[in-house]
């Protein structure tokens, strides 16, 4: 992963032992309550979303910490999923509960994961990869639109995300590859999933399920910067308590993206059922590595995960 200068590392994460996160001010506003979607919008700029995409050739499906497998977050160099892969995923224009993650830190400038809407009480969760953390001055931006004026479901404040402490790059915590995240409502006081839809968080209902698998490559791996989809049945990742499926254009900066059970073409929502990440940030390394991806078996694990965001 590369790094960001120190002008841009202006400010960072804090991680308590709970797995709560929150975002220290980064004068977006007076402390971290400044932080709200009117300013994401403000600095989200389509001009500032176009500078912040790398054009330089990288490395995973993410943006992952240091000292992690890269993931799906940022690089695995290529344009387009090959010839070679048995099933291919499509460019469409995406869903409203789906979209991007955009933030400063580390060489998160650009949309580095993907994140969904997830159904919640206070209707103002999202859910991503654990090694999608959020930089300073993160922004959820659903159905993203690739240089479009205006975004067609604005632009949303990123406040505390919430993260398993005990997640790896490797080994058994790699299974606990997931986080939530609330976001903070819009400039007219309206909660994100009142405005987008939301999916259900549901257990995973088993190793071999059919499910609708939603990214956002980014550019440098893609130059079409555009959602892609496929539909897929899964299977077991041998040895870890994941899925897998097969199917090529997963490329970095889809980790995070939701597999979807149940996908209703008319509500534009499913059932989630997991999410790219897992075992080395969602998928093997190597130069084929968008053909094959994972997800995080859903147990009760990331519902107590869930619970811990909606009472904060």
């Amino acid at each position: 992963m590369s790094t960001v200068g120190a002008g841009l590392a202006l400010c960072l994460l804090v991680a308590p032992a709970s797995g709560a996160t929150t975002v220290a001010d980064d004068g977006g506003g007076s402390g971290a309550g400044g932080w709200t979607s009117e300013a994401a919008a403000r600095y989200w700029t389509a001009g500032r979303m176009a500078a912040a995409v790398p054009a330089g050739a990288g490395g995973g499906k993410s943006a992952a910490a240091p000292g992690e497998g890269a993931g799906k977050s940022a690089g695995a160099p290529g344009a387009r999923a090959t010839a070679g892969a048995a099933r291919s995923a499509r460019h469409f224009g995406g869903v409203p509960s789906v979209g991007v993650l955009f933030s400063v830190d580390k060489d998160a400038r650009a949309h580095h994961c993907t994140a969904s809407v997830v159904r919640s009480p206070h209707r103002n969760l999202i859910l991503t990869a654990g090694h999608c953390e959020p930089g300073s001055r993160a922004a959820f931006v659903p159905q993203y639109r690739s240089g479009a004026t205006t975004q067609p479901y604005g632009v949303w404040a990123v406040e505390r995300g919430f993260t398993d402490p005990r997640r790896t790059a490797s080994g058994p915590g790699s299974d606990l590859d997931f986080a939530f995240a609330t976001v903070a409502p819009d400039g007219e006081g309206r909660a994100l999933e009142s405005v987008t839809g939301g999916n259900i968080l549901l257990r995973t209902p088993g190793y071999a399920t059919d499910v609708t698998v939603i990214g956002y490559p980014t550019v440098r791996n893609d130059p079409a910067d555009q959602a892609v989809r496929c539909e897929v049945r899964t299977s077991r990742l041998t040895g870890q308590r994941q899925l897998r499926m097969e199917c090529g254009g997963f490329y970095g900066g889809t980790s995070g993206g939701p597999w979807l059970s149940r996908f209703d073409e008319r509500t534009k929502t499913g059932y989630l059922v997991g999410n790219i990440g897992g075992l080395n940030g969602g998928g093997p390394s190597g130069p084929d590595s968008h053909r094959t991806s994972y997800s995080p078996y859903y147990g009760s694990e990331v519902f107590r995960l869930y619970a811990r965001a909606v009472a904060a």
